[in-house]
């Protein structure tokens, strides 16, 4: 843990959220004086209360869409991780404009907010659906990130950088629990394509890699984890395995509106801009200035040269593999019936 931290205030917008409680099993202990948690729904908040049960946390009922109330909330914060958003693509697809005040003009008021405070530090969290987006919920994710950085530039005592990661193993809403419920419930899991792949990558994961980026990120970068992958037919076999019914029905019901065949972290653009930083990339933000001729007159040879980071092309996980980091998960321990530590760690 960053010595940084000791004695200052840190804020999680959607902090009640599957990240919000990663960061306080990995923070609440830490020389952290106060963390505030800003959400808008007060019972995960008294739940929260009362699981940790912690004078060290604070906190505050809003709405990233009112400015007055996440400005209120800053008051006095040293450093800011922004997770709150309309994350499930569906919504986004039915209601986009939705998706537009909380993703889009909610991250303008959380950093507007923290530039007027002189926060010092502000991660914002993205995802894989911002790379070539092709529903509501990636396009505004990617406006987003458009966002963060041009407030990046000119915010001269906040530092602003980006988070982007694909699904997290087991977080609310993601395919891991319902493969498990439909399994205890001896019903079919259903595949919208065993082809599909996905980045595999656990909570902790993710809340290693918003702390990389918080320690190493300069205003405007956009830091992505490099992380394995597994086909979705291989993830629900390997769950069936766990669960001791290696031979339980798997059905195909073809691909969804608006899913993906493979996840898209980087895009070949940000490939060529990027740099390796053996576990991470770094993107470093376009600092061209609004001289038009520079983007429209000005091209990149290496850009037709370069290929994206996918999930089809990043490190295929093989079934060992895939099973060793599944039993990570102490849902799939219960499943399986093995002891609750942590295995592989």
């Amino acid at each position: 843990m960053t010595s940084e931290f000791s004695g200052r205030t840190l804020l999680i917008t959607g902090g009640t959220g599957s990240f919000g409680n990663a960061v306080l099993e990995k923070f609440l202990h830490s020389q952290l004086k106060e963390i505030r948690i800003f959400s808008r729904d007060e019972k995960k908040q008294d739940d929260m209360r009362n699981r940790y049960q912690n004078e060290k946390l604070k906190f505050y009922i809003g709405d990233v869409r009112n400015h007055s109330s996440i400005h209120e909330a800053l008051r006095g914060v040293d450093f800011v991780f922004h997770a709150a958003a309309l994350k499930q693509v569906p919504s986004c697809e039915f209601h986009p404009l939705e998706a537009v005040q909380t993703n889009i003009l909610g991250t303008a008021n959380v950093l507007d907010a923290a530039i007027a405070n002189s926060v010092e530090r502000v991660v914002c969290l993205s995802t894989d659906k911002a790379v070539y987006p092709i529903n509501a919920m990636g396009i505004s994710k990617a406006m987003m990130e458009k966002v963060a950085v041009a407030k990046s530039r000119n915010a001269a005592q906040t530092s602003i950088c980006v988070t982007r990661y694909g699904n997290v193993m087991a977080s609310r809403g993601s395919v891991i629990p319902l493969f498990i419920d439909q399994v205890l419930a001896g019903k079919p899991i259903t595949v919208t394509d065993p082809k599909m792949t996905r980045f595999m990558m656990t909570l902790e994961d993710a809340v290693n890699l918003v702390l990389y980026a918080f320690e190493n990120a300069q205003p405007g970068d956009i830091f992505v984890q490099k992380a394995p992958a597994a086909t979705v037919g291989e993830l629900a076999q390997s769950i069936c395995r766990l669960a001791g019914k290696p031979d339980h029905p798997i059905r195909e019901i073809g691909t969804r509106h608006g899913e993906k065949l493979f996840e898209v972290l980087l895009s070949r653009e940000e490939m060529t801009a990027a740099e390796d930083l053996g576990m991470y990339y770094r993107v470093p933000p376009d600092l061209r200035d609004l001289n038009y001729g520079k983007f429209v007159e000005q091209g990149e040879v290496q850009i037709s040269r370069a290929e994206d980071y996918n999930s089809h092309n990043t490190h295929r996980l093989n079934r060992d593999e895939l099973e060793e980091l599944l039993l990570r998960l102490e849902l799939i321990r219960e499943l399986s019936g093995q002891e609750t530590e942590a295995v592989g760690q």
